[in-house]
């Protein structure tokens, strides 16, 4: 396993140390804000693109979240205590992409129909409820910006993603294909990375390491 090593910014920022590491990490911060909501922005457009001509019916469900998480990055709050590392931030932004990448065509299959929809309105709730305990305090890169404990997040550590999670089967049993398959394999594999990378920026926060021993589960209750 590498280890990065990190040293403390003056902005309060982890910064790594490397060559690439260090010149990434006197990007401003400004411009990393500027970045991030670009490529989601664009990735945005073309999901609706898809939408607009896709022959099924329930192809505008994944723009409700997608278009819940481009409002949220374009309005939050910004912070200096965010993470400099370049891994940290490819991670974050591969989880967030990936989603936006779903072809939604083709025709669901009947069995899997109400299924589907049940579970993505479920999970469109769930991350809803989330967004709105945090209010600005969304992104996408790992950051400090501010520790929530009321809400959903007295049952798990990270209740938004669970929403995303329950949205994405969703969404794969309403336009089952290896395509989409391999979209939300590689999203929820930089996910589950992102979420980690989190936990460990936000565990230098005396007030998030009381929270995490309070709430045991990250995830979904009873397995992470």
């Amino acid at each position: 396993m590498k280890i990065v090593m990190e040293t403390k910014a003056k902005d309060g920022s982890c910064v790594p140390r490397g060559a690439l590491e260090r010149s990434f990490a006197r990007i401003d911060l400004r411009w990393l804000d500027r970045f991030e909501q670009g490529i989601i922005l664009l990735l945005w457009v073309f999901l609706v693109r898809r939408v607009v001509h896709s022959i099924n019916i329930y192809a505008p469900l994944p723009l409700i979240s997608e278009t819940a998480v481009l409002a949220f990055v374009l309005i939050r709050r910004p912070t200096q205590v965010i993470s400099r590392n370049l891994g940290d931030w490819l991670l974050a932004i591969t989880a967030t992409a990936a989603p936006l990448l779903i072809a939604p065509d083709g025709h669901a299959l009947p069995f899997l129909t109400a299924a589907g929809v049940l579970l993505v309105l479920l999970g469109n709730v769930g991350q809803a409820v989330a967004k709105l305990a945090l209010r600005r305090s969304f992104g996408v890169a790992p950051a400090n910006r501010g520790v929530k404990v009321s809400g959903p997040y007295a049952l798990v550590r990270h209740p938004m993603y669970a929403g995303y999670l329950l949205a994405h089967i969703g969404n794969l049993m309403l336009f089952p294909s290896a395509f989409n398959l391999l979209v939300y394999g590689l999203g929820w594999w930089a996910q589950i990375l992102r979420l980690r990378a989190e936990e460990a920026l936000l565990s230098q926060d005396p007030a998030y390491r009381a929270y995490s021993e309070k709430v045991r589960w990250r995830l979904l209750p009873g397995l992470f």
